[in-house]
């Protein structure tokens, strides 16, 4: 039903009656309205802090783009002073034909180099080979001189040795003929036995040292007669002056009408070191004799010392018999040798060495006769 079928009595009480306002809703209106303003509050805080924030990050983006920008510009600059000096450089360069020019100059130059280091190293190998080559000659005479001189045939093989092994490195047909002389040569070295000189020279060194202990004399003479021409009896006193006399006499004379051997003198008290003495500058000379290829004068030296140990000392003591049977058995080592002559080989090597430079020096005789005058 609506307005229009109520009664109008009963509308107009409607409409003149006022509703009541209840009183506690009203304040529950003010609470919700305050608390409606403290969102609202809290969301414009809220919106203006990330107003402030996206604020400051513009500000750095800004900023950032500032500097690369700058950075970018500094770049721009450095672009355009490397086009400009780019710009001078090639306004500087030369032409294709002066480039061309240039180019067979370097050639030219290092083509001329090249020939200057082959030069240069023709000319060094000659030198090295011509070193070598002298060396050669020299070892050859030194060969021949330890020869002469000493007669060492070990090292005179070793320096011919040494030689042979210089030519072999020439790798030059001239020097067949010196080569061959130097193998007759190597040849008659090693044909020829060394000797042993250092072995006789300490041999008879330890000889030397042993006739210094030698003491066993040759032995006195003994009257076993007890008489002497009827001056004495058995029946005197031994201790009588005549015998005392005769005791002392007899060291130095001996009378003995029976003897059917050689009879020695007899040695004075202080002769023992004369006889050492003796001996041991008779196998000095030996020694020196030794060393130095004297085979006469090492015979004679052994042969004298020999003849003093077997007229002073006694033959039947074991020390004085060894050392007699080990000078006779040095007697005879030998202490020389026959020496081959290198003197072939020395000239066969200075022929080949003439002959080499002897190309080298003919057209240098030949511009000079040719020169001007």
């Amino acid at each position: 039903m609506s307005e229009t079928d109520l009664p109008k009595e009963h509308l107009d009480t409607v409409l003149e009656t006022p509703e009541p306002i209840p009183s506690k809703p009203a304040k529950s209106r003010g609470n919700g309205l305050a608390l409606l303003a403290l969102l609202l509050g809290a969301a414009g805080v809220a919106v203006g802090g990330w107003g402030v924030w996206q604020l400051r990050n513009l500000q750095s983006g800004h900023q950032q783009q500032v500097g690369q920008l700058q950075d970018i510009d500094a770049q721009t600059q450095v672009l355009k002073q490397n086009q400009q000096l780019l710009a001078t450089r090639l306004g500087t360069l030369p032409g294709a034909d002066e480039l061309e020019d240039r180019r067979r100059l370097v050639a030219q130059l290092q083509g001329d180099q090249q020939r200057l280091s082959e030069r240069l190293e023709t000319v060094l190998g000659a030198s090295r080979q011509d070193w070598r080559l002298a060396e050669a000659e020299h070892l050859l005479r030194l060969a021949s001189l330890r020869l002469s001189a000493l007669q060492d045939i070990n090292s005179a093989s070793a320096l011919v040795q040494g030689a042979d092994e210089i030519l072999r490195e020439q790798d030059d047909p001239g020097a067949f003929a010196a080569r061959e002389q130097l193998a007759k040569s190597l040849a008659a070295l090693r044909s020829v036995e060394q000797p042993d000189r250092t072995g006789l020279f300490l041999q008879l060194g330890a000889l030397r040292d042993q006739a210094i202990t030698l003491t066993a004399l040759a032995p006195e003479y003994e009257d076993k007669g007890g008489s002497l021409l009827g001056l004495t009896s058995p029946g005197d006193a031994s201790d009588s002056h005549w015998a005392q006399w005769w005791d002392q006499i007899s060291h130095y004379i001996r009378i003995d009408f029976s003897a059917d051997k050689d009879i020695r003198p007899i040695l004075a008290g202080q002769s023992l070191t004369q006889v050492r003495l003796a001996l041991s500058l008779a196998l000095e000379q030996a020694q020196w004799a030794a060393l130095n290829g004297e085979a006469k004068v090492y015979s004679q030296a052994l042969a004298e010392a020999r003849n003093v140990l077997q007229s002073n000392f006694n033959q039947d003591n074991p020390q004085s018999k060894a050392l007699d049977e080990r000078l006779q058995a040095l007697v005879n080592q030998p202490v020389s040798v026959v020496t081959p002559d290198l003197a072939l080989s020395l000239s066969s090597l200075q022929a080949y060495l003439e002959r080499r430079h002897a190309p080298a020096e003919k057209p240098a005789v030949q511009a000079k006769q040719e020169a001007p005058q």
